[in-house]
């Protein structure tokens, strides 16, 4: 199967990011969405709510975790993690949450903070989908079977990090990519087909919680990868070459993806006292290397990546110690406004869409929606909607339905605008 291919267009510059993901439209067929940034094209969504918050589509129940939900032609499909003995793969039609299939498969074993990890990878004929001990499996979407299996940590000699292996693979062309992130390799490419070992990176770094993203920097298509203790490495999609490496950013313990803002920005955000930091890709007689552009202790998302808009970023700044709520940011790396406390949102999700920005509360499972402005913090719903604490899961946006979970259940919401009251 030869994977179609996509260009994605940040804003202030166009950033070319080819992948495998076949044209649906506004699917939210991969982590983070179409163009793997959390925004999302839709438009004519509600900017109010009743008291009880949008309409409730339908519900379904799962096992703890923090999987997010990957959506095409219809279908819903999560990682679902029941206990610590089997990993499932669960598909849901998109209209009426009604279960179609599943595939479970052994995977014994045990992590801090239990439960599902990861977000699966679509294709119009693929699920790919890594599990929390490290299983990568390429799943059938029509025989609802595993045609290649492989494991990140067996394959390539890696150790179970603390909390379990929490990255989402990421296609190019015709091959499909994670990070090992083991004693010899960095980041491997797997034929999509086959599952033919196509080519790998040298060794990176410890591995982190961070997936693999995609950019075109100097005019070449890269892997950009965060690894523990914070080494930022870009990889030749095409081969694995090493090209550049920045290690001026000290975290321990990596989660938010790098934010793509264009002219070869990179912009990467921490806890554990990280902070954030601008990088410029620079290339010159064909050599790469990464410019600093600025620092700062302003920001430090501890699990979700910033997101761009209108040359700002708006960042959940909040962690185990952080608490500054959200907080936008030039891309001077200024503050144009925080929220602190009020509110707060803990380390809840957010996902960008028709000029708003979706948050889910972490600790106690409010939806809410504020406008994504430069100048002010403008709250214009909000609604408990999920039930407990740690709901960190990634949200995902579909044809006016949006998709959140909590440690129970996943959640479809009507958020169209006809559905306002």
């Amino acid at each position: 199967m030869k994977l179609q291919t996509w260009r994605s267009t940040c804003a202030c510059a166009s950033v070319v990011a080819l992948t495998g993901l076949a044209a649906w439209g506004a699917d939210w067929p991969q982590f983070l969405g179409p163009q793997r940034n959390a925004v999302s094209v839709e438009t004519g969504l509600a900017r109010s709510w009743p008291a009880a918050g949008p309409k409730l589509l339908w519900s379904a129940p799962l096992g703890a975790g923090f999987a997010g939900p990957a959506v095409s032609a219809g279908q819903v499909f999560i990682l679902d993690r029941p206990d610590d003995t089997k990993d499932v793969l669960r598909c849901y039609g998109l209209v009426d949450g009604k279960e179609l299939w599943s595939l479970a498969y052994d995977a014994p074993g045990t992590f801090s903070i239990p439960g599902s990890r990861t977000t699966p990878t679509l294709t119009d004929k693929a699920a790919y989908i890594v599990g929390p001990l490290g299983h990568f499996h390429r799943v059938d979407r029509t025989t609802h079977e595993a045609r290649w299996k492989k494991h990140l940590l067996d394959d390539f000699g890696g150790k179970l990090p603390n909390w379990g292996v929490s990255q989402s693979p990421v296609l190019y062309q015709d091959l499909v990519i994670v990070a090992p992130q083991s004693p010899t390799v960095g980041v491997a490419a797997f034929k999509g087909d086959t599952g033919e070992l196509a080519w790998k990176s040298p060794e990176l770094g410890p591995l982190s919680y961070c997936s693999p993203t995609l950019a075109r920097l100097g005019d070449v298509d890269q892997v950009v990868l965060v690894s523990a203790k914070g080494t930022v490495s870009g990889i030749a999609a095409a081969d694995g070459r090493l090209l550049w490496q920045y290690k001026g950013w000290s975290c321990n313990i990596p989660i938010a993806s790098p934010v793509l803002i264009g002219d070869g920005r990179v912009f990467i955000s921490g806890e554990y006292g990280a902070g954030s930091v601008m990088l410029r890709i620079a290339v010159a007689d064909g050599v790469f290397s990464a410019q600093e552009v600025f620092k700062t202790q302003e920001c430090m998302s501890q699990i979700h990546q910033a997101l761009l808009y209108q040359g700002h970023l708006y960042a959940n700044s909040n962690g185990n110690k952080a608490r500054d709520g959200f907080v936008c940011l030039g891309l001077d790396g200024k503050v144009t406004w925080r929220t602190g406390n009020e509110p707060n949102f803990e380390r809840g999700s957010l996902l960008l869409a028709d000029g708003m920005i979706f948050t889910v509360n972490g600790q106690d499972g409010t939806l809410a929606i504020f406008e994504a402005s430069p100048t002010q913090f403008k709250l214009l719903a909000s609604a408990p909607v999920l039930q407990g604490k740690q709901a960190w899961a990634p949200l995902a946006l579909v044809d006016g339905k949006l998709l959140v979970r909590d440690q129970k259940e996943l959640k479809c919401f009507d958020v169209r605008a006809a559905a306002a009251p």
